[in-house]
């Protein structure tokens, strides 16, 4: 009992002086203290722990107190390995098309970075997926969470597909991702993103390796009322890129959720947007 009770200590006191890391520093500098916090604390337990240790840790992280940059941050840093550096053209992706990082599902699986650099590395990524057909689709798959919350949400109202069918509007391949890039886009608009002087393209097609689309977890759909958005909304599917009005992007969390991860809502012709506060 008193070893148990020596190992809870042990982790509120990580937790408090994480928060306060987190508090005092720089954005950055708060990601990797809170990183090697949370390391420190899972090693120090035993397995029978961890579990617990967990649980103590990640309701604590998106505390009020923090600012929305804060919190989203100490919400995403579970999933995405690699932090970029503010300015880089990864910060630019991650602000963009970084909301699916919150999820908190352990069957959700993120790539380890922002970017997937060619389709060797997208299909070493996508091997690891465990994907699942949409219902009355035409080879449209997603990861299995994301087609589940997807599926029960169809089942409770009619929600079409922006093709009507086709899988280029779910789980989508490098080459197709890429294709999309430069069916509006070229090789100097690419160069003007990374420097950040271009960035309302994001808004209609995502650069190579970035998109969401890549990861499963993402889908076009002809969403033309209330009813439909309020329904996937509560099988945790939000619109995430903003203008982008077909995509929706699977958090798998409630709307109430959002703006305690630090996710700003912006409205644009009526339509709800959760964007990330970077």
């Amino acid at each position: 009992m008193k070893q148990l009770q020596k190992k809870v200590k042990f982790i509120l006191t990580a937790i408090f002086i994480c928060l306060i890391l987190v508090a005092s520093n720089s954005i950055h500098r708060q990601i990797v203290t809170y990183k090697q916090v949370i390391n420190q604390c899972l090693v120090a337990v035993n397995s029978d722990c961890s579990a617990n240790a967990q649980e103590l840790i990640l309701p604590v992280v998106p505390s009020p107190s923090l600012n929305d940059q804060e919190r989203f941050v100490a919400a995403i840093v579970q999933k995405l390995k690699v932090i970029p550096e503010p300015g880089t053209y990864e910060y630019i992706l991650l602000r963009s098309y970084g909301a699916a990082f919150v999820n908190p599902a352990d069957d959700v699986k993120l790539p380890p970075t922002v970017l997937l650099n060619s389709e060797e590395e997208t299909k070493e990524f996508q091997t690891q997926l465990i994907l699942q057909k949409v219902v009355g689709t035409n080879n449209c798959y997603l990861q299995k969470a994301a087609a589940d919350a997807l599926n029960k949400a169809r089942l409770q109202y009619n929600i079409p597909l922006k093709s009507g069918y086709g899988a280029s509007d779910c789980t989508r391949s490098f080459a197709t991702n890429s294709r999309f890039w430069y069916k509006y886009a070229n090789n100097k608009t690419l160069e003007k993103v990374k420097q950040g002087k271009e960035t309302k393209i994001l808004s209609v097609v995502a650069p190579p390796g970035a998109s969401q689309h890549l990861w499963g977890l993402a889908i076009d759909l002809g969403v033309s009322n209330t009813k439909q958005r309020q329904i996937l909304n509560q099988n945790g599917w939000f619109q995430t890129v903003v203008k982008d009005v077909p995509h929706w992007t699977y958090l798998g969390v409630s709307v109430e959720d959002l703006p305690k991860l630090g996710f700003k809502n912006q409205v644009v012709q009526g339509i709800t947007y959760w964007l990330t506060p970077l």
